[in-house]
């Protein structure tokens, strides 16, 4: 399925309600690879994933968070990590990050699938890495949750433009 970038942005949703069908590994390996393809300062690609597709664990990792009904019915996850070792500048990383999971989001997106960027479990970050057997070294930065979308009748709207923009300073005056 071919999107042009602006139609994939503006289409996309967050998706947080699936169907039972499984996800592929390879096409969890595509998201990442998209993933990857984001800029990080100097090229760091600090960024490291573990993907879920396990109940047990992915029962686990609900038990850290509110949205715990999205995580149970998510057929996959993907945990969005930063490697501290590969880290040079917190804030640049972390946009990194942002840009990576947003890399992530359209691929679902492109891919058929539906996906979500939970934030809400950082609060337990500690414990997630304990069901997943991670050192301190991987600062968790998202868990996204993905699957066949149940229904894509999602709405969203946006800001006008002139609600956004403070300032346009130069350019050529009429």
């Amino acid at each position: 399925m071919e999107q042009h970038i602006q139609q994939a942005i503006k289409e996309r949703r967050s998706i947080r309600e699936f169907t039972e069908e499984p996800v592929e590994p390879e096409l969890l390996h595509q998201i990442i690879t998209a993933g990857i393809w984001a800029p990080s300062g100097l090229n760091n690609q600090p960024w490291r994933f573990v993907t879920i597709r396990d109940k047990d664990i992915s029962a686990r990792l609900a038990s850290l968070t509110h949205y715990a009904h999205i995580v149970e019915a998510a057929p996959a996850l993907i945990a969005v990590y930063l490697d501290k070792e590969k880290m040079y500048d917190s804030v640049k990383d972390h946009q990194a990050a942002g840009a990576c999971i947003q890399n992530m989001l359209l691929a679902a997106h492109e891919l058929g699938l539906g996906a979500v960027w939970l934030g809400q479990i950082l609060k337990n970050k500690q414990q997630v890495n304990e069901v997943l057997q991670l050192s301190e070294q991987y600062d968790l930065m998202a868990v996204v949750a993905l699957g066949y979308p149940l229904h894509r009748t999602q709405q969203s709207r946006r800001l006008a433009l002139e609600d956004v923009i403070l300032h346009e300073l130069g350019g050529i005056t009429p």
